[in-house]
């Protein structure tokens, strides 16, 4: 039997799949929810030796961590930068191509969320609490600090002009590339091949439906459930880094160190998880939605209040030096910088690539879930393009403020990391009611970019299932945020770095299994039903043409008519010009048995029983040749002029 190419089914409405052969026989409640307790149960050990660790041990931790991340960095830094760029070439490449147009599910299939609420779940999930860290402390790091060897000494011009490119570098392109590459491998395994929503299950053309559901689509499993959680945290300890520090800056809590920090997570984390239980329509979508209403008024209040021209101005300088800077950017390694480069780039480049990489399983996974119905196309322009575009734009109002502020005196770059935000914001009217709306938004993205994360681990966990149960989204909530914890402890004093020194680490693997990802996507795209039409489509109208030059040389048409199955269907609707398909190809009828037809794979051969099949009484001198499934293509004689 033939595979129908109009579209194929997406995913059963119920069960997430048949259970491997290998796991062992279930309870009822096991098998109603799915659970993989060999995914569920190494995850979760390992995740609570690394808590216990922490907990017991933490200078020991701490010292392990920042040896490994050492190796890394020296050996596999390169592998990190060159993998980023590879995959916006990639993701930019599948939506400029004939892969564009293939829907992600049905071919009639139209999207299940409205693009402004998409784009807002997208964004808020993808990177918000970074944005509101990093918007004013980047640029302004790099205006005081640039990148080693990039900007004379005193240069003011070059600085701004690297500042702004650099901060669009780590937060535009590369970022949403890297999510969407694998968001599009999951939503078309799930919702157009109708498989697992497992990151395991976008293997099957590479390794095999036996390996993806066994032993291999395991350990990929454990190791995305890895990076999600560390990922996850990483972003959990920057907001609370920030609100504690606003709590310092705006008076409400001077001083607060961990003995604040670590409450907070746990209210937090108690937060999100209720949200994730409450679903995603319910929950995600309606804090996403109000988190992007607050944050325009946030940049609103700014732009106007602050240096509105220059940010404007910033706009295209920001463009201009970002595509300036860009293959000078995308090249930055130790071998154009030595040393100070490469304390740099752990610091900056390739701590970015890793966080975004350690999102992607969550992030994706959550892109995945709300892209239903929408073509690669419209996926990657929404989830690359317009999230740049904010990027574009927030970076410009913040980071535009924060650096004319320097320039005129106030030093916002003496405050820490967390608190610069703060510090900007100090300078213009309403100050207090400002950074309590900061320390609002913050909390808000911590709560929807966690309650994504915790759901995704709980799909991870319970073989794809749609909507985990409810246990599992709590165990992973809370691990997620006792991982926080232990990653500000590592830290210690310099609580950002240990958030760093991890996130980078647990990112390393996963970077092979993205690699192994694309080239898995490739072969299934290579085999959707449009290419396939595609390609049998031009393999036909090329053996039309060849037909109609051998028998009328340049004088001839192609025609495209029903093709007759057999001679009483003829009879009966009178239609009994031209020969059938079995008369063509000297082949049993395929249409009785329900089979799709498929014109011979050597054009020769179909020319040669074209010839064979003598023409009916027809003037026009009409030849028959097959075009596939239930059609056929008429190569007809035509006199010249001359000859008229």
């Amino acid at each position: 039997m033939t595979q129908d190419l109009s579209s194929p089914p997406g995913p059963p409405a119920g069960d997430p799949g048949a259970d491997p052969g290998d796991v062992p026989a279930e309870s009822a409640a096991d098998r109603k929810h799915g659970t993989d307790w060999v995914v569920f149960g190494v995850g979760a050990g390992l995740a609570v030796i690394f808590v216990a660790w922490g907990v017991i041990g933490t200078e020991s931790l701490s010292a392990a961590s920042s040896a490994m991340l050492s190796g890394v960095i020296r050996g596999g830094g390169w592998g990190f930068i060159l993998a980023a760029t590879g995959f916006v070439v990639f993701a930019l490449w599948l939506a400029f191509s004939r892969f564009g147009r293939i829907r992600l599910g049905r071919d009639d299939e139209q999207p299940e969320f409205r693009t402004v609420s998409w784009i807002a779940m997208m964004f808020s999930a993808g990177m918000g609490i970074g944005l509101m860290f990093y918007g004013v402390a980047e640029p302004l790091s790099f205006f005081t600090e640039p990148p080693p060897g990039s900007v004379v000494p005193g240069d003011q011009v070059g600085a701004l002009n690297t500042a702004m490119a650099t901060s669009l570098f780590h937060w535009t392109l590369h970022p949403w590339a890297i999510y969407a590459v694998v968001g599009l491998a999951i939503a078309y395994s799930t919702f157009r091949k109708g498989r697992r929503q497992l990151i395991s299950s976008a293997f099957i053309p590479l390794i095999g439906e036996k390996a993806a559901n066994g032993v291999i689509g395991r350990i990929i499993d454990i190791i995305a459930i890895f990076a999600t959680i560390f990922g996850s945290a990483a972003s959990l300890g920057l907001g609370a880094l920030q609100i504690g520090g606003g709590l310092d800056a705006t008076g409400f809590l001077p001083g607060a160190g961990n003995e604040v920090l670590v409450p907070l997570i746990i209210v937090l984390t108690a937060a999100f998880v209720l949200s994730a239980v409450s679903g995603v329509a319910k929950g995600i979508q309606w804090l996403s939605n109000i988190n992007m209403v607050l944050a325009g008024i946030l940049a609103l209040f700014v732009f106007v209040v602050g240096p509105t021209v220059i940010i404007l101005d910033l706009l295209p300088t920001a463009v201009g030096a970002y595509f300036g800077d860009f293959a000078e950017m995308v090249g930055r390694t130790e071998a154009t910088g030595g040393a100070a480069m490469l304390d740099w780039l752990s610091s900056w480049t390739v701590f970015y690539w890793a966080w975004w990489i350690s999102w992607t399983p969550f992030v994706g996974m959550f892109l995945a879930k709300i892209s239903r119905g929408r073509t690669i196309r419209q996926f990657v322009g929404g989830v690359i393009l317009v999230p740049s575009l904010v990027s574009l734009v927030w970076f410009s109002i913040f980071g535009g403020t924060a650096i004319t502020q320097q320039q005129a005196g106030l030093n916002p770059a003496a405050a820490d990391t967390e608190t610069q935000l703060f510090a900007v914001l100090q300078a213009y009217p309403w100050a207090t009611f400002t950074g309590l709306l900061v320390m609002i938004l913050v909390a808000i993205f911590f709560v929807s970019g966690a309650d994504a994360a915790s759901i995704v681990t709980g799909t991870l966990s319970q073989r794809g299932t749609d909507e985990p149960s409810k246990w599992v989204v709590i165990f992973w909530g809370s691990v997620m945020g006792a991982v926080a914890i232990i990653m500000l402890l590592v830290g210690g004093e310099d609580a950002l770095s240990g958030l760093q020194s991890l996130t980078i680490l647990v990112a390393a693997p996963f970077v092979v299994i993205m690699v192994f990802l694309c080239i898995a996507f490739m072969r299934d795209l290579n085999h959707d039903p449009v290419i396939l039409r595609e390609r049998k489509g031009l393999e036909v109208m090329e053996q039309a043409i060849d037909h109609g030059t051998d028998k009328h040389g340049e004088d001839f048409y192609l025609h495209v008519q029903a093709f007759p199955t057999t001679r009483a269907r003829q009879r009966a609707t009178g239609e009994t010009t031209g020969p059938t398909y079995a008369e063509v190809y000297g082949v049993q009828d395929p249409f009785s048995t329900g089979e799709t037809p498929a014109v011979p794979s050597d054009p020769e051969e179909a020319r040669a029983r074209a010839r064979s099949v003598p023409k009916d009484d027809d003037p026009s001198g009409t030849e028959v040749v097959d075009t596939g499934p239930g059609s056929r293509a008429e190569a007809a004689g035509r006199p010249s002029a001359d000859r008229e």
